[in-house]
């Protein structure tokens, strides 16, 4: 990723202070983004130039949700205009227009390469007057500062529609595992669980596999009589939201004993435990010992369900008996809001504030 510190200095924002004292907040406000698979979240907050000292909780001036906005999977058309409405929105709420804004970041799902940042930021970048630093991350990365508060040490875990482990090291150093999408085997994800289930009613159907309680729960879900309409139903729209919000019929069949669903769930659970041991493992965040302490923060709906059969604990598990040092964090706050927190830390590191 490209280094976030390196666009200059900030010119102090002397035109923003009357608009900015109308909300109580003199310095300014920051824009955070959260873009996954599914919606895309922007907050807006005061601006605090503390470094690591934020208000719990951090006030928040205005929140608006778009659709998805990974270009890889609704066009780049679809994808900026989604971030540009849902960042004129969450300004909006504020009551702050474009010239109070010191910092925006945004953590956008799809966001790979430098490339990916580059494109996403030309997007931006002409919203807002010239004084106003754009970060452009992958969602992954906003997700482990949610946990943080904005530190970027440890390693994050996002298991929603789509999965990605991404972590860093005391010095900077990055690494991640998964997050390539469904094509590519993201099998503990949302969209691959359900995936998997889907070939399992299928597979039942035509006498390749056991039979299954996926089966008549799935069609009743989707209001269906017969596996055959499957194909149709799938096909008419594969998007990878639509796909991966079967994932609370799996859960549901293998807490009532399916076996099939059961070991959907298990494979899914060692699959995003591994992830994490890649990054861990490379990163060396364990220590030469295998025991060190380092952060494992958790987001996303597959790993947060809170339900009996909890894919959640039984990642935790699969973590710590390779890393006893882990410790596992669910964040209070949403990755919009650890965008805003990675904004603000990139400001006050490089005394990008006057």
């Amino acid at each position: 990723m490209r280094n976030p510190h390196s666009n200059g200095n900030v010119p102090k924002l002397e035109e923003a202070d009357d608009a900015t004292e109308e909300n109580g907040y003199g310095d300014g406000v920051i824009l955070g983004l959260d873009g996954g698979a599914t919606s895309t979240v922007c907050v807006c907050v005061p601006f605090f130039p503390y470094g690591d000292r934020f208000p719990e909780p951090i006030p928040i001036l205005g929140r608006a949700v778009a659709g998805c906005t990974n270009r890889n999977s609704v066009g780049e058309t679809a994808a900026k205009d989604s971030l540009e409405h849902v960042i004129s929105e969450a300004l909006s709420q504020s009551g702050s227009d474009k010239s109070h804004v010191r910092g925006v970041c945004l953590g956008v799902s799809g966001v790979n390469h430098p490339s990916d940042q580059g494109m996403v930021e030309h997007w931006i970048r002409d919203m807002f007057p010239s004084h106003v630093k754009v970060y452009v991350q992958n969602d992954a990365i906003v997700a482990l500062a949610s946990g943080t508060m904005g530190k970027l040490h440890g390693c994050v875990l996002i298991a929603g529609t789509g999965c990605i482990a991404y972590g860093f090291d005391e010095d900077g150093r990055e690494a991640r595992a998964s997050g390539a999408g469904p094509i590519l085997g993201d099998w503990g994800s949302g969209y691959g669980i359900s995936a998997q289930a889907l070939t399992a009613v299928i597979r039942a159907h035509d006498g390749r596999g056991p039979e299954t309680m996926l089966t008549s729960t799935i069609l009743k879900a989707l209001g269906l009589s017969s596996p055959d309409e499957l194909i149709g139903w799938t096909y008419a729209d594969p998007s990878w939201a639509r796909i991966a919000a079967l994932v609370p019929q799996v859960v549901s069949c293998a807490e009532a004993g399916d076996e099939i669903s059961d070991k959907i769930l298990v494979d899914a659970a060692d699959d995003l435990a591994l992830s994490v041991k890649a990054v861990v493992q490379r990163l060396g965040l364990c220590g030469k010992d295998g025991t060190g302490s380092f952060p494992v923060v958790m987001v996303g709906g597959v790993l947060n369900a809170n339900r009996k059969w909890d894919i959640g604990k039984q990642v935790s598990k699969r973590i710590n008996k390779h890393f006893p040092g882990a410790q596992t964090i669910i964040p209070k706050v949403e990755p919009a809001v650890g965008a805003a927190w990675l904004a603000m830390n990139f400001l006050t590191v490089k005394n990008d504030v006057s």
